[in-house]
């Protein structure tokens, strides 16, 4: 497997894993502006030339925002998000990032048992956050920097 940043030619992949994994895909257009946000950083799992998962992020000042993450259904249980947000954390702290927040399904058991794995925290609820179907989020933090 090799984790790279997200380049321009892997944008129709990406939102074809948005298609198959939410119920509120980005748009091709909206993934594709990510690659010229100076705030944004996304990389891509490949394995034999495939994109098999993404995550992006977006910085301001000293926090980040995990905005997507995904996995194709055939290449799941394998350590790709693992590997996505471990890389992701790592680029964040080396760039003076000292924390990174997301939003999770309070129905997405896995996604949730990955991320307290990987030392994220729980430090409030949004609630009705999704649609299709409605749904709280939690909202995670980690430290990158202790």
């Amino acid at each position: 497997m090799i984790i790279r940043k997200m380049i321009p030619s892997d944008v129709a992949a990406i939102a074809e894993l948005e298609k198959v994994c939410f119920s509120d895909p980005w748009s091709a257009d909206s993934i594709a502006y990510e690659l010229v946000n100076p705030l944004s950083y996304w990389l891509v799992a490949e394995l034999d030339g495939i994109v098999a998962g993404y995550v992006g992020s977006q910085s301001v000042l000293d926090a980040a925002d995990m905005m997507n993450i995904a996995v194709a259904p055939n290449y799941r249980k394998r350590g790709i998000g693992q590997a996505l947000v471990n890389a992701l954390t790592d680029y964040l702290s080396k760039n003076n990032v000292i924390a990174l927040l997301l939003e999770v399904r309070v129905s997405n058991g896995p996604a949730i048992s990955m991320y307290e794995k990987l030392g994220f925290q729980q430090v409030g609820k949004r609630p009705n956050y999704y649609r299709n179907p409605r749904e709280d989020a939690l909202i995670l933090r980690k430290e990158l920097r202790k």
